[in-house]
């Protein structure tokens, strides 16, 4: 694999120039323009190859060009795009079959799958991890209205990230997100990850942004917060607070669905059957797709005209989560996930300056004790490295799960020699 000598960027003039003049500065982009990509390998404008530790953050599961998920696409681009929700759509009812089935997996701690529920998911497609929670949103509030007296708060975590549309953004709790964008949607306040005695407090005395709870809604790990694991018997007493109180159990799996964790969902590691959960990111394999789903009696509670997409559960994004869904389950990538993700852990706990792995699977976090993670990720494009930073000390792994353990090596490999440069 080439790596260059020193990242002197690979971006063709014309393209920065029209980037800088055209599109909004949302982003502060390196300095590289990819343009291929096969499995767990990006190549750039320049044919320099780069392992990904990002996958388009956390979408790309089953690699790039999976040849299974380009065949689905290429067959289905060459027949139909999109006629709208008003019509019966092919892929798009087996899909929802198949994520459901998922949905009622049961599993071990580990993720190893044990057996299912049997119980049915409903589900609507979205175009966004944002618009599942939005949806979800909607959904506990809607059973608020009708079984709770019309309460309508939503408590959720600290740390916490739910997408950057204005309801989302109140539900995610950092307040760096929320700073100029206000005032934010009222019925949101959030409370300590982990810390049961906090959430309890805020059901019984919301407070009057909040007002009357209808919901709790939870990452089971945090990503964008910096990789945070709930822990399971924290969950439990969740699951068992929201039964006690009639409130909705919402589960945001956006960031951590679809093998990501090694289990189907990761709140099935815990061993709990949320009521609510949203999903997007690997539900596509990269293709823009999302979902949230509920208990068939919760479901039910949206009737036409209660919500609606005009993209979401499109025939190109039916076809290509369909593909990406049964591949991710005849190759049995969660297996390969438990496996590589443990091997991954004990690998990244051998670099310098590494003072704590968190998450689980394959989407993992190292801690540092040096503040060098934003320079990792630019020096780390100059080996060969496509690596993904949360604030000044904490590099985080979303890897496609078809990643190899000699890949996971190499990248190791190269990364104890960059952190014994920089720090």
């Amino acid at each position: 694999m080439a790596i260059q000598e020193k990242f002197q960027g690979t971006v063709p003039a014309e393209v920065k120039a029209a980037d800088e003049t055209h599109v909004m500065h949302t982003y502060g982009r390196l300095p590289v323009e990819f343009v291929g990509g096969k499995g767990a390998v990006l190549t750039d404008s320049e044919g320099n190859e780069y392992l990904d530790f990002l996958a388009g953050i956390g979408v790309v599961c089953l690699g790039h060009c999976h040849p299974k998920l380009v065949s689905a696409l290429q067959e289905q681009a060459a027949k139909l795009w999109q006629v709208g929700n008003y019509y019966y759509v092919e892929n798009r009812n087996e899909l929802a079959a198949k994520v459901s089935d998922l949905l009622a997996t049961t599993t071990d701690a580990e993720g190893h799958v044990t057996g299912s529920t049997g119980e049915t998911w409903r589900m609507f497609f979205t175009n966004s991890g944002a618009e599942s929670n939005e949806g979800a949103i909607k959904l506990a509030r809607r059973w608020g209205e009708r079984n709770l007296d019309g309460a309508a708060g939503i408590v959720s975590a600290k740390q916490s990230f739910h997408g950057r549309t204005l309801a989302t953004l109140a539900a995610t709790g950092q307040d760096s997100f929320h700073a100029t964008f206000r005032p934010m949607p009222a019925g949101f306040m959030s409370v300590p990850l982990n810390d049961i005695e906090a959430l309890r407090a805020a059901v019984a005395e919301p407070d009057e942004g909040c007002g009357p709870v209808c919901a709790v809604m939870l990452e089971c790990v945090q990503g964008e917060g910096g990789v945070w694991p709930a822990d399971p018997e924290y969950l439990r007493a969740v699951s068992e607070l929201c039964r006690e109180k009639g409130l909705m159990l919402v589960i945001d799996e956006v960031q951590t669905g679809f093998f990501r964790c090694g289990a189907p969902f990761s709140y099935q590691l815990a061993g709990i059957v949320p009521d609510i959960v949203s999903m997007a990111k690997g539900i596509g394999g990269g293709f823009p797709m999302g979902a949230f789903a509920a208990r068939a009696e919760v479901a039910d509670l949206l009737v036409p005209g209660d919500h609606g997409s005009t993209f979401g559960g499109n025939a190109l994004a039916a076809a290509a989560g369909r593909a990406c869904v049964e591949t991710l389950v005849e190759e049995g990538v969660g297996e390969h996930v438990i496996e590589l993700g443990a091997h991954m852990a004990e690998a990244l706990a051998t670099l310098p300056h590494v003072t704590e792995v968190r998450g689980h699977g394959l989407m993992r976090a190292i801690q540092l004790d040096v503040p060098i993670a934003n320079e990792l990720v630019e020096e780390g494009l100059g080996a060969g490295l496509v690596l993904n930073h949360i604030g000044d000390s904490i590099i985080r792994f979303l890897p496609p799960l078809v990643m190899t353990a000699e890949q996971v090596d190499e990248m190791v490999a190269r990364m104890a020699r960059l952190i014994g440069e920089l720090a």
